[in-house]
């Protein structure tokens, strides 16, 4: 009989399609491509086997396509192929296909079947594959999955390929719960709280350093000459436009800017009134006008609130506007009273309340003079939009003429940045930062990419807003740099290493003489350190005076000794570990429950990794490196 789970686990036609790729994506980390001799050259249409089963050269082009167009769709941007391959797309889908065939064969040795009754119900069950009146309409159902590129058969035969692996993914993991234990290790390292005593020793506590002599730095210098290599450096001329760049708002009338602001003026440009609302809750409409009563006489808000034990922290509901008021009667209510006043008692969603309204913001539309210029950029960012489309062909029809950049932005009035040099970090050889490149980081990796003379494909901006070409001009090599050239660099870090080790020593006495029973307070003041302290710190808190290295040294001492950790600028940071407490595991919250679910569902990946890794191994797996590169379009080696 069929699993429970697995028809809860398929039940929309979207999430069929997600769990036939789930197998697949859990072996990207599984090191198929670690093994040395699994790349074989044999037949060409043939990419991989496993076992019996091949995997053919249009069948990969075909997934690896799928693929890929759906990441340009999720990351609404092109992506080149260089770049899917960089993000490891390509071995990822492959890697997909190998989990699933190996799960397939693994059904077909166990004799494991689906039924045409089950796969037919599941279709006919699918909400996704019905009318407006609820019933299964094959019209609908064909259309999908023509969208999605299937046709019946092999719709069908995904579905039962689908299932058969879930039934697999059962018998292995089917029930199964983290241990007791492990919740509870898991728990103290989430929920762990610490106090310390702490005092910050800066780089200054380490005292005078004498100053080096040549032959120290000399030896310090070629026992790290890796260290102050020169990295490669290039230089590149970028040419970027966008709607922004293009955009001239002194084009843009008076007038024009004045319509679009009609146009726009309820949506952008207007705030609502709003209203902060205090509240009381009564148990009945008798109490509520009791205290209407009292107020009415003289008593005020404040005082019912203390009487009836409501905490001033609880009065108010918050600040809203009317729609975001979602009780009907509390709504009318606090938007019919003055700012001040105490309401009659209301009958709300909630029972009976007495309301008071603390503050009013009246409605409020900013006028056009103030928004001008925004209006303005805008609707010039918008007409320029318009013009990228028309000027990323023309550029595109000069580069094919082989123009230069440097000539094409002459042409068409656009400025041509030279960028450069620069290290792939966008340090300059003199210790300065490059100004951001137009398109980021994606513009600075394709720069080190390419090469002098290459054509290089234009880079869309995000969002569609743009393109950037570029044209390397100049490379500088990574090269070893002499003494002189870096004996100032070379000083500067001996004297920090020696700050460092010296701060460290110092700090190593200190923390002698606190395990040793000596106080917190003596030993800080001795040093001239001013104490501090922390409480309740979790093990993944970070603090401007406690950084991450700092936090993560207090979890790993024990209660009550002292340590030392590097903090910010070439200090050290001394502490000693007051306490350590964790509240008791209770698993019937709802906390500890989603915690359990998460960490069994990582146990279970861990053993479905485990278990396609053996099968693989019993399969047999090799792979054809060249149909590989064929069908994903890498190069040719």
């Amino acid at each position: 009989m069929m699993m429970q789970g697995i028809r809860k686990a398929g039940q929309g036609f979207l999430g069929k399609l997600v769990i036939a790729v789930m197998f697949g994506f859990l072996i990207i980390s599984f090191a198929i491509w670690g093994v040395g001799d699994i790349f074989r050259g044999y037949g060409r249409n043939e990419v991989a086997r496993i076992g019996k089963t091949e995997i053919g050269l249009e069948q990969m082009r075909t997934a690896y396509q799928n693929e890929l167009q759906n990441l340009i769709r999720q990351q609404r941007r092109q992506i080149s192929p260089e770049m899917a391959r960089a993000l490891g797309l390509d071995r990822q889908v492959l890697s997909r296909m190998i989990s699933e065939a190996t799960l397939d064969q693994t059904a077909q040795s166990m004799r494991l079947a689906v039924s045409d009754e089950t796969i037919r119900n599941l279709i006919f069950d699918d909400p996704n594959f019905r009318d407006a009146s609820g019933q299964f309409s094959s019209a609908r159902f064909n259309e999908l999955l023509r969208s999605n590129g299937y046709t019946e058969q092999s719709y069908v035969a995904l579905q039962r390929a689908t299932i058969l692996r879930q039934q697999i993914s059962e018998m292995l993991v089917g029930g199964l719960t983290a241990p007791l234990a492990l919740q509870e290790i898991g728990n103290r390292l989430r929920n762990e709280k610490r106090s310390v005593t702490f005092a910050r020793m800066p780089a200054s506590a380490a005292g005078e350093i004498a100053a080096p002599t040549e032959d120290q730095l000399k030896s310090f210098f070629n026992d790290r000459k890796i260290a102050f290599r020169a990295p490669e450096f290039r230089t590149a001329d970028v040419l970027a436009i966008s709607a922004e760049a293009l955009a001239d708002p002194a084009k843009v009338t008076d007038e024009e800017a004045k319509a679009r602001y009609e146009a726009v003026k309820a949506q952008r440009f207007t705030s609502a009134e709003t209203r902060t609302v205090q509240q009381i809750a009564f148990p009945n409409a008798e109490e509520a006008l009791a205290a209407k009563a009292k107020i009415d006489g003289g008593e005020t808000f404040d005082e019912i609130a203390t009487e009836r034990n409501v905490a001033f922290n609880d009065l108010t509901l918050g600040t809203f506007t009317r729609e975001q008021m979602f009780d009907p009667a509390v709504r009318e209510a606090a938007f019919a009273l003055d700012e001040g006043s105490v309401s009659a008692p209301v009958t709300g969603a909630f029972g009976t309340v007495l309301l008071r309204v603390t503050k009013v913001d009246s409605a409020h539309v900013r006028p056009f003079e103030e928004v001008a210029a925004e209006v303005k950029q805008e609707l010039a960012t918008s007409r320029a939009a318009s013009q990228i489309a028309d000027l990323h062909d023309k550029i595109e029809d000069q580069r094919a003429s082989a123009k230069p950049l440097a000539e094409i932005a002459k042409e068409f009035n656009l400025k041509l940045r030279s960028a450069g040099p620069m290290s792939a970090n966008r340090t300059r050889p003199d210790g300065t930062q490059e100004e951001a490149l137009p398109g980021g980081d994606a513009t600075v990796q394709a720069i080190f990419r390419s090469d002098i003379g290459v054509d290089n494909e234009a880079i869309r901006l995000p969002r569609d807003t743009g393109y950037v070409w570029f044209d390397v001009t100049k490379i500088d090599p990574a090269r070893e740099r002499s003494f002189d050239e870096v004996k100032a660099e070379v000083e500067t870090q001996w004297r920090a290493d020696e700050t460092a080790a010296k701060l460290a020593a110092k700090a190593r006495e200190l923390v002698e003489r606190l395990d040793k029973g000596e106080s917190f307070d003596a030993v800080a003041a001795s040093a001239g350190l001013t104490i501090e302290t922390a409480a309740d710190l979790g093990r993944q808190d970070q603090r401007p005076e406690l950084p991450a290295t700092v936090v993560s040294q207090v979890f790993g001492t024990v209660a009550g000794k002292s340590n030392s950790a590097a903090g910010a600028e070439g200090g050290r940071v001394l502490f000693k570990v007051d306490s350590a407490t964790v509240a008791p595991y209770v698993r019937t919250t709802q906390e500890a429950g989603n915690f359990e679910r998460l960490l069994s569902s990582s146990i279970s990946e861990d053993i479905l990794l485990q278990y396609v890794a053996k099968r693989q191994a019993e399969l047999g797996v090799s792979i054809n490196e060249a149909a590989f590169r064929n069908a994903t379009g890498g190069a040719q080696n």
